[in-house]
C-alpha cells in the first residue's frame, strides 16, 4: 500500500452530503425538504417521493436487497470506481453511522471530476443510472443498508481501475466535519 503522504495531489477532498451538491450523480434520499402528508388515518406521515428509481431499461424489475458493509479504515485507497448503465442503485442506511461516497458523472470517466462525500448517518443515496461510484465505505462499524437496485438480463456493472489511486484521509474527513 502506498503511502498517501507521498502524494498530496492524490488526496480527495471530502464534502458533506448534500442534496444540491449531489444533484449531478442522483438523489440524496432524506427527510429534509421532502413532501410530506399523512396517511393511515393520519397516524404516520409519508415523506413522498424520494428518489427517482430507473430500472426498467431491457426489461429490468427492482430488487430490494440487503448490502452488509464491512468497516474501512483511514486513510483509505480508492482504486477504482464502478457505474450500474442500466439501473440506478440506491442505498438507505439501517443504521446512524456515517458512511462515505465516491462519485463520478456518467459517461467516459473522467478522474478530475471524481468527489465524495460524507453522510450525516441518516442520509441514503440514489445514484442515477451510468453514475461511477465506489463501492460501499463504511465506517467504523459493520453497516447494514437496504439496497434498491436492477435485477433482469444485461451487463449492468462496469468497473474501472483509475490511473493513479486517490486517498480518503483523516484530515480530509475533519475538515468535512467542520
Amino acid at each position: 500500500m502506498s503511502d498517501p503522504k507521498q502524494s498530496t495531489s492524490a488526496t480527495l477532498a471530502i464534502e458533506r452530503l448534500t442534496s444540491e451538491a449531489f444533484a449531478s450523480f442522483g438523489d440524496v434520499i432524506e427527510l429534509e425538504g421532502a413532501t410530506q402528508f399523512p396517511i393511515n388515518l393520519a397516524t404516520t406521515i409519508r415523506f413522498h417521493d424520494l428518489a427517482n428509481v430507473d430500472v426498467a431499461d431491457e426489461g429490468g424489475r427492482p430488487l430490494v436487497n440487503l448490502f452488509r458493509g464491512q468497516p474501512r479504515v483511514l486513510p483509505f485507497e480508492v482504486k477504482m470506481l464502478e457505474r450500474h448503465p442500466l439501473g440506478s442503485q440506491a442505498f438507505v442506511p439501517l443504521s446512524d453511522r456515517p458512511y462515505l461516497i465516491v462519485v463520478a458523472p456518467a459517461g467516459d470517466l473522467d478522474v478530475t471530476k471524481i468527489r465524495a462525500f460524507v453522510t450525516r448517518g441518516w442520509q441514503g443515496v440514489n445514484y442515477a443510472k451510468g453514475v461511477w461510484h465506489h463501492p460501499l465505505i463504511a465506517l467504523d462499524e459493520v453497516s447494514d443498508f437496504v439496497v434498491v437496485d436492477r435485477g433482469g438480463a444485461g451487463l449492468n456493472l462496469n468497473e474501472q481501475d483509475l490511473p493513479q489511486p486517490l486517498w480518503l484521509t483523516e484530515e480530509a474527513m475533519r475538515v468535512a466535519q467542520r
